[in-house]
């Protein structure tokens, strides 16, 4: 394998919406550059960066996977990123590994809801993008019309560079403007192999209006080439491309290429142009890491083999009989094969053995990486996603991968009851390997909880789950964590008394309750006089109330926020002990507490949800007829508005898929905790009673 330096490196993420034929893309370039010997396909789940059992049964992708192609002496590292929107945390990490975007379009689908998820992810990394419409051989393929989508759904800055001759079954080839040839392939041929000849007669005109727009807009993105336009010299051929690749750098133009991956059609001419267009990782700006361990500095990162190492891990797969694989990006320095470096995000040194580059499943064992380059290692012993590789003498934390919150949650048990430690073991492998779903366990409701980015990414997960650890579970609706108060006052006697031969139990105590405000907690007062409970086993009429309190009186949850006074009762010389007043207390909670108007409490979250401006009504009403409370709503430049409201959590399970029904997948949301409030009689009396029925079956149980 030749080694490259990072001014021979291009580092491209490949991002778009699902089904758009990024997979298949990828796998073309791959193989019209002999780094993969299969020309691979998706119906038959051979394609380089789909392999896993997951990816070839649902046949679409699911993990970012990392493919290869060499071209004119230049590596150009593919990562072909998933489309859909529950996988979107695989998505933006290759985008952070990448130094530029390639956004596949389908000719017959047109821009999508990924399309404009995934480029706008990447204006904000500020990669140049460069566009695909793909699957040009296929029925209603139509350049045109989805040159124009892209243009008023995405940016007035896209241009093509290419323009297809046919389309559908009659897509025969490509007419490239920059070098005003046109490129005409053999169908069935499957290699890639192309006729080169001077643009057809029939498709001058089509080539002297698109020639005209590509030459005048590179120009009106620099003054020098801008002045000679008008004075009506001739642009040049590399003139236009350094044009366009400065432009592209800058964010002011996006190029439009065409593609038919399975017909190998325009593959080579569009590996060519990411070659020449794309910014090498040495041309890409400096990033700024955090200096040292703790990170009160920062220093800045250049792409250079003499500066010290370091490398960002976005990526961790788990694989059988190989156990973790770890994909990294060196921003600076080499690393060979063999070679410690040290985990300034863990405080850890890791040898790299087995040092690879990867092509999709394969991976070539190489003695040494440059600067810029992606590669990977297995069996690193404390490394995780978003870790910083670097050396000990020069320690960094680079900016990590800034992942999407989970929006979806379930609880989950294992099928079988003696599964349930393989069954944690799993889900933590299932966050190292995804950061996006994510697992704990809720003391309140002795429930484990995962959560995701949506219905599809949880199927996943638990379908991985059970081919890596043999672990079968059952998913249901979370518990939610309720609480119980009181808004009245009380007060009552608990008295525990037991005789059984010998020596007996005696516990006897008077105690107030009274409400704090909301978020006080709970207060115990001890206000005895005159010693009627000696001082030591006071304490213990505290932990028993508080032992009471912790399983309310309504229907089970914990009760907050109010106080208890001791204010008098008996003791035994003989019978009396901790445990007896500790069950005295036990009693006055119960006794008491239901005269003080217990009442139950119920999370709120704060939701925020963005939305385009046709969807508003829908999204407003749909929020208030979950007993949501709207708080107002702002405008989002370039994409509609932000709608902020408190809605009951109860209200809130499988949101994300509704929300995305009710938007056609345009609308996004956040939420976290807010606080508690009293619950409407109404919603209050269905929970108690069903905490009832429960409660009673359990017994029957027993």
């Amino acid at each position: 394998m030749k080694e490259y330096s990072a001014a021979d490196i291009r580092n491209v993420a490949v991002v778009g919406h699902g089904a758009s034929g990024k997979t298949s893309l990828v796998d073309a370039l791959a193989f019209v550059s002999g780094t993969s010997k299969r020309h691979g396909s998706i119906k038959d789940g051979t394609t380089l960066t789909d392999y896993t059992p997951e990816e070839t049964e649902r046949g679409y992708s699911i993990n970012l996977a990392v493919a290869y192609a060499e071209c004119l002496d230049t590596k150009v590292n593919l990562i072909d990123t998933p489309g859909y929107l529950d996988f979107h945390g695989d998505a933006v990490a290759g985008l952070t590994a990448a130094d530029g975007a390639l956004c596949v379009v389908s000719a017959t689908s047109g821009v999508e809801v990924g399309t404009e998820k995934m480029f706008r992810a990447a204006v904000e990394s500020k990669d140049p993008i460069l566009f695909v419409v793909s699957m040009m051989d296929k029925e209603h393929a139509n350049f045109d019309r989805t040159y124009q989508q892209i243009k008023e759904r995405l940016t007035s800055k896209v241009i093509p560079v290419e323009i297809p001759i046919g389309e559908g079954h009659a897509f025969t080839g490509v007419i490239n403007l920059f070098a005003r040839k046109a490129y005409t392939y053999k169908l069935g041929a499957r290699t890639g192999e192309y006729a080169e000849s001077d643009i057809p007669a029939s498709e001058q005109s089509r080539f002297d209006k698109y020639y005209s727009e590509l030459i005048e807009a590179i120009s009106a993105t620099d003054d020098a080439l801008l002045e000679r336009y008008l004075e009506g010299a001739e642009i040049g051929r590399d003139e236009a491309i350094h044009g366009m690749k400065e432009a592209m750098k800058r964010g002011d133009l996006y190029p439009l290429f065409c593609v038919s991956a399975e017909q190998m059609i325009g593959i080579g001419a569009l590996l060519t142009e990411l070659v020449q267009l794309m910014p090498s990782a040495y041309e890409m700006e400096e990033i700024h890491a955090f200096k040292g361990a703790e990170g009160d500095r920062t220093v800045e990162i250049h792409a250079l083999d003499q500066n010290p190492f370091a490398a960002l891990v976005f990526k961790t797969m788990s694989e059988p009989h190989v156990g973790e694989v770890s994909y990294f990006r060196i921003f600076s320095g080499t690393v060979a094969n063999g070679a410690e470096v040290f985990n300034a995000t863990r405080d850890g040194v890791e040898k790299m053995g087995h040092l690879c580059i990867s092509s999709g499943r394969e991976r070539v064992e190489v003695p040494v990486l440059h600067a810029g380059d992606i590669g990977c290692v297995a069996k690193l012993r404390n490394t995780h996603t978003n870790d910083t590789l670097s050396t000990r003498e020069h320690p960094v934390r680079l900016p990590q991968v800034r992942f999407p919150e989970p929006v979806v949650q379930f609880a989950v048990q294992a099928a079988a009851r003696h599964d349930e430690e393989k069954l944690q073991q799993g889900l933590h492998r299932l966050h190292d390997e995804d950061p996006t779903f994510e697992t704990h366990y809720t003391q309140e409701t002795h429930q484990t909880i995962i959560s995701g980015m949506g219905e599809r990414h949880i199927d996943v997960a638990m379908a991985k789950l059970k081919r890596k650890a043999g672990v079968s579970v059952e998913i249901s609706k979370p518990r939610i964590a309720y609480r119980e108060t009181i808004l009245g006052k009380g007060e009552g006697q608990g008295r525990h008394k037991k005789q059984s031969g010998g020596r007996g139990q005696f516990g006897d105590c008077w105690v107030r309750m009274r409400p704090r405000p909301s978020g006080a907690g709970y207060q115990f007062i001890d206000a005895i006089v005159g010693g009627v409970i000696p001082s030591g086993f006071r304490p213990a009429v505290d932990r028993g109330i508080q032992e009471a309190a912790a399983r309310g009186v309504l229907a089970g949850h914990p009760m907050v926020d109010f106080e208890v006074e001791l204010f008098d009762g008996s003791y035994h010389s003989v019978d009396s002990n901790e445990m007896s007043f500790k069950m005295a207390g036990i009693q006055a909670f119960k006794n008491v507490a239901p005269k003080c108007k217990p009442v139950l409490m119920e999370p709120l979250d704060l939701v925020e949800v963005s939305t385009p401006d046709e969807y508003l009504g829908d999204v407003m009403g749909d929020l208030s007829s979950r007993r949501g409370q709207i708080l107002g709503s702002e405008t989002v430049e370039g994409f509609g508005t932000k709608v902020r409201a408190y809605v009951p959590q109860a209200s809130l399970h499988l949101y994300a898929t509704d929300l995305s029904s009710r938007t056609h997948g345009r609308a996004t949301f956040t939420r976290k905790l807010f606080r508690y409030e009293q619950m409407p009689p109404d919603a209050a009396r269905k929970v108690i009673e069903e905490a009832s029925k429960d409660g009673k079956e359990e017994g029957d149980d027993e």
